[in-house]
């Protein structure tokens, strides 16, 4: 691991400011290797720093969270945001952590964030056929035929010229399905069911790629498993 000055370090975590953290370490709540610092300055390996006792959060950082609804996945639009969820210091990472692809304001389930923007294009990109699972209520009984439709691919949303990609549709009730993507464009399973003549009146996912929520609550969040990092990034 190669060396770091130690105020650098602190605040690409989001600790605090560069000049926040020789105040950190005249405090004697930063130690190296199991050792009180007095300068900020010092270049050290992360791996063994620690502030207030606790390790710091990985330069990779890669979360799950159960989105509850009313919350919007950006930076920038209106309204309560998912980063509202997350501790302070997350916020100020650099690089800054962003979503893996968005889910609706009102749509619920599984979401990641992670300040790495390689594993976010490849997470999201249709080439590496990263699958996401949605559990879809629906304002009517379903069509006897969207499942073949769906799973030939080549319906085409208004205003978009590109033909959706085969999906699978599997119909637990006339009323309620689970809808399988390896796309991720705007509203898609909204608009995807709009097409079909039907619309979406409450919409959840509880998988993303080799991930499920489990017992996650909704709003809580936890870092991954570096087991599950692997399965996620070689799936």
């Amino acid at each position: 691991m190669a060396l770091t000055r130690l105020d650098k370090l602190l605040s690409n975590r989001g600790y605090c400011t560069r000049s926040e953290a020789q105040d950190l370490a005249r405090q004697g709540r930063v130690l190296v290797d199991g050792q009180t610092v007095r300068s900020a300055a010092l270049k050290v390996d992360p791996a063994v720093v620690t502030l207030d006792g606790e390790p710091l959060d990985p330069e990779g950082l890669l979360l799950m969270l159960h989105k509850p609804p009313g919350y919007t996945c950006s930076h920038k639009d209106a309204g309560v945001l998912v980063y509202a969820l997350l501790p302070e210091r997350y916020l100020r990472r650099n690089p800054v952590l962003s979503t893996v692809g968005r889910l609706d304001r009102d749509t619920t389930g599984l979401l990641l964030l992670t300040d790495d923007g390689g594993l976010v294009h490849r997470l999201t990109s249709p080439r590496h056929k990263v699958e996401k699972v949605y559990e879809v209520w629906l304002e009517r009984d379903l069509e006897d035929d969207a499942a073949e439709i769906l799973a030939r691919g080549g319906l085409v949303l208004p205003e978009d010229p590109h033909p959706l990609l085969p999906a699978d549709l599997e119909v637990v009730e006339p009323r309620f399905v689970r809808l399988t993507l390896i796309e991720g464009r705007y509203h898609q399973v909204k608009r995807t069911f709009e097409a079909l003549g039907n619309r979406v009146v409450r919409l959840h996912r509880p998988r993303f790629g080799p991930l499920e929520l489990g017992d996650l609550p909704q709003g809580g969040f936890r870092p991954l498993t570096e087991a599950e990092r692997l399965t996620l990034v070689s799936g």
